[in-house]
């Protein structure tokens, strides 16, 4: 009846207003359609926030579309939390690719933007990309960031942890069920091994530390013992060069002599002077003698001390590895950089303030069939235990092979896979993309990489993180350490972009690790 009536009250117009007063309404509405639209793509859209059905768990991923400008989290069983969010916009996009929660500040404001509040900030990059609560026009308006509902962001920020797997996807993705033979299948006989391993690892490496210790300490006094040794002997040979030119001056003395009073005179002086040398070889030779053991005792403790050293260092690594083998485990395969990277949370607060440090040690080549052809980017996720093993999905952001035939073009070394795959977990992870790693990664972040092929505006626009610095070495063991360890040393501070792929990104990769120094946004 409504359409009827519309449709009636439209004829009545359009025959009140005849053919020229038609023909000026059509081109009146042609004028105004583009206006219409652009105005109807900038009114906000209603919030629709959506909560599962059923209890929730902990939340294991969450995938951005920038597209749908929506944000969903899943648990183990699937989503359980979704909402709208406002995206990058032109120019400052936010950018698509693989990320994890670095670090959480409940009430952040930003010393980029004018101290602007940034509620439940969980950020996902150092260079100031993160997820936080903001206003919500209905589309794309942030500088780079991903605002989400100011109270769905607060709900959200005790619920997930450092770590989070955060996906931020060019169009709408989804995990997927998916089955493999590359993916980790964990050993039970391992998994119920390792508790003990880590205590017997742990008591090695603790009596390797009191060892170096004691050693240390050791070769530290028997230096101290020779450390005049040095001095006392070089004055000794001065004392014994000196009575000998004064011998083989007696000598010509006595040769020279032309009368018995001369030669009397010099006889005597001859006589004191050989037996000056004589007291002064006898002094050295004793003080050689005497100084031998205590030599022999700085070269031995000294060599002790390294081997101490040597065998602290191999049992802290055991002892760690131990450790780290039951936290979630991270793989990302490059076909750019023809790598394969091993990240680890050790949830030690990093030395240089922000966030936690990541185990960085595997870094090793990987074989990839075809590497000039695309794999596409498809992260795998262990989603939980089955009888199995795990269960996985994957999520697939950017165009490539399927994400069985990139499993399928690549070749894992086997000594890296029986490292990790015995006690994978829930949440551990493997990530195969065309993209190196992003010059953002460090060891206080997990993977970060960004698609080449997408807009970045607001990731190249800002700051990268700064050079690196001197950090001192840290076994964590002793001192209230929790026995995660690593070393960082001095890196180069301008690492070279290595083959973007199809087009030149305007940002650096990632060459190895480094420590950065920390930048506030």
């Amino acid at each position: 009846m409504k359409d009827l009536m519309t449709t009636a009250q439209s004829n009545g117009v359009m025959r009140r207003w005849g053919a020229p007063g038609i023909v000026m309404f059509v081109a009146a509405l042609a004028l105004t359609a583009p206006i219409s639209s652009a105005m109807a793509a900038k009114q906000p859209r209603q919030t629709a926030e959506a909560v599962a059905q059923r209890e929730a768990g902990e939340p294991i991923m969450a995938i951005v579309s920038i597209k749908s400008q929506q944000v969903t989290f899943y648990d183990s069983e699937g989503w359980i939390l979704r909402a709208p969010v406002s995206t990058g916009t032109t120019g400052r996009e936010t950018p698509a690719g693989v990320f994890a929660v670095i670090e959480k500040d409940k009430d952040h404001h930003s010393s980029m933007y004018d101290d602007a509040w940034m509620p439940n900030m969980q950020r996902i990059t150092w260079n100031g990309i993160a997820l936080h609560g903001g206003p919500l026009p209905g589309y794309a308006a942030s500088h780079g960031c991903v605002r989400m509902p100011f109270n769905f962001a607060e709900g959200l920020f005790d619920k997930t942890n450092i770590g989070m797997r955060v996906i931020i996807s060019p169009t709408d993705a989804a995990p997927v069920d998916f089955s493999h033979p590359s993916l980790f299948v964990p050993s039970k006989e391992a998994l119920a091994a390792a508790p003990g391993r880590i205590d017997k690892l742990s008591g090695e490496a603790e009596e390797a530390i009191r060892e170096a210790v004691e050693t240390k300490k050791a070769a530290a006094v028997a230096a101290k013992d020779a450390q005049s040794l040095p001095a006392s002997l070089r004055k000794l040979e001065q004392q014994k060069a000196r009575a000998d030119s004064e011998n083989a001056y007696a000598d010509k003395l006595v040769a020279n002599a032309k009368t018995d009073q001369a030669k009397a005179k010099a006889d005597e002086l001859k006589q004191k002077a050989a037996t000056k040398a004589a007291d002064a070889a006898t002094q050295l030779d004793a003080a050689k003698a005497a100084a031998q053991p205590k030599r022999d005792a700085v070269a031995a403790t000294k060599d002790a001390a390294k081997a101490a050293a040597a065998r602290k260092a191999d049992a802290v690594k055991a002892a760690t590895d131990a450790k780290l083998a039951l936290e979630p485990v991270s793989v990302y395969i490059s076909r750019s950089t023809q790598k394969l990277y091993v990240r680890r949370n050790t949830h030690k607060p990093a030395p240089d303030g922000g966030g936690e440090v990541f185990d960085t040690s595997i870094e090793v080549p990987v074989t990839i069939r075809n590497p000039d052809q695309p794999l596409g980017t498809h992260v795998f996720t262990a989603m939980a235990k089955n009888d199995t093993g795990l269960r996985w999905s994957v999520v697939t952001i950017d165009d490539g092979d399927t994400a069985k035939d990139a499993l399928d073009r690549i070749t894992i070394p086997q000594e890296v896979w029986d490292r990790i795959a015995p006690t994978a977990l829930p949440r551990s992870s493997i990530i195969i993309s065309d993209e190196p790693l992003s010059a953002e990664t460090n060891y206080r972040t997990e993977f970060v990489a960004v698609l080449s092929n997408h807009p970045q505006g607001g990731f190249i626009t800002r700051k990268p993180t700064a050079p690196p610095m001197e950090v001192a070495t840290d076994d964590g063991w002793g001192n209230g350490g929790n026995g995660f360890g690593f070393f960082f040393g001095q890196r180069d501070p301008n690492p070279q972009p290595v083959n973007p792929r199809r087009r030149a990104g305007q940002y650096q990769y990632y060459q190895s690790t480094q420590p950065m120094q920390r930048s506030f946004w």
